[in-house]
């Protein structure tokens, strides 16, 4: 697989929208189902807006200073999916308000990639080497071993809480 830290990005969304497709086409009575695809969901969720945060976004920031009100839009949105997460994570799969929630989220994190995919990305790829993609991806690589997989590990909570203080 490259290394290219777009490409590497886009096949997180991929991934994350295949996810969301399962949940959405598994059925009214699906609740076990849905409350595995949950799970999934906020772990591949936990990852991503992690390696964004903490490694993407300070990166573009610096080396392209024209995006940065993307930049602290993407903050923001990831603020929100973060906070979801979190909601969704401590709530069992047949509580009432638990498959709005998940549409919620879904809908906020779909419309986050396409504004990435389709806006940003481009500009990124423009303003940066095709060098500086593939050292960021390797970066990216080499952080995802140890990136958070829930919402309460204490890596990913410092990254909801920066969102509030910063």
């Amino acid at each position: 697989m490259s290394s290219d830290a777009i490409v590497l990005l886009k096949a997180d969304h991929k991934e994350l929208k295949g996810v969301f497709k399962q949940f959405q086409q598994a059925g009214e009575d699906a609740t076990q189902k849905k409350g595995d695809l949950v799970k999934k969901m906020i772990e591949l969720l936990t990852v991503h807006t992690y390696l964004e945060n903490e490694l993407i976004y300070p990166e573009v920031r610096r080396a392209l200073p024209d995006l940065e009100d993307d930049v602290l839009e993407s903050y923001e949105e990831h603020h929100v999916a973060d906070v979801l997460c979190m909601e969704l994570s401590t709530m069992n799969a047949d509580h009432e308000r638990f498959e709005a929630k998940t549409t919620v989220l879904i809908e906020n994190v779909l419309h986050h990639i396409e504004e990435e995919e389709q806006e940003w990305f481009p500009e990124v790829r423009q303003g940066m080497t095709r060098k500086q993609l593939s050292e960021l991806g390797e970066r990216m690589l080499e952080m995802r071993k140890t990136a958070p997989r829930s919402p309460a590990q204490p890596k990913a909570m410092k990254k909801s809480l920066d969102a509030i203080v910063k």
